[in-house]
């Protein structure tokens, strides 16, 4: 049984949250504070950060990106990255690039100056992405995707984060909301 160290507010657990439901994969949380984070939890991941997947037996992972790309090869199906070594690549760079938008997310997030302005360029980026393709991942929804909507979806809650001015983001989101697995993401975020 997989068990992971879990915090509903946090948008890197809400990214396995989705990969785990997409799967299908049984787990269980473990509720953790952020607010009072308990020691073991620097035992488990030095940063003190979630989320971290555990699995009998003693294996440990933190890192929301490093636990996505574990959960893909442990579990294959369904299948969240191309079979194309192309697309796939793409679709990793797009991961690894997250910070470049979630940098301005969290500034905007704090109220800081200008910071709208950097997120909306980062947002327009994810649009251009989605004028020429379906999905972040590519011709259908993965990895990328999910790297992605736990912040959409907080951001409108928490600072009015508005997609409407970006034409293919808008109907991605209206994509990603019929999914279950981002559906139940999407009532977390509403509870906080």
């Amino acid at each position: 049984m997989l068990t992971l160290s879990d915090a509903e507010r946090c948008p890197y657990v809400g990214r396995v949250r989705i990969v785990l439901a997409e799967k299908q994969i049984p787990y269980e949380s473990l509720w953790v504070d952020l607010d009072d984070k308990p020691a073991w939890l620097y035992e488990k991941n030095p940063a003190g950060r979630v989320p971290v997947l555990e699995e009998d037996g003693g294996f440990v992972l933190p890192e929301s990106t490093v636990i996505m790309e574990y959960l893909e090869e442990r579990f294959p199906e369904p299948p969240l990255l191309p079979a194309d070594a192309a697309e796939r690549a793409q679709a990793r760079l797009l991961i690894w690039r997250h910070d470049d938008f979630s940098r301005p997310y969290y500034r905007a997030r704090r109220g800081e100056e200008e910071a709208h302005e950097h997120l909306g360029a980062e947002l327009s980026k994810l649009d251009a992405i989605l004028e020429a393709q379906p999905w972040l991942t590519g011709r259908e929804f993965g990895l990328a995707d999910i790297a992605y909507v736990p912040w959409i979806l907080r951001g409108q809650t928490s600072f009015g984060l508005d997609v409407e001015p970006y034409e293919s983001l808008t109907p991605w989101l209206e994509r990603m909301l019929e999914r279950p697995s981002v559906a139940a993401e999407s009532a977390v975020v509403a509870a906080l």
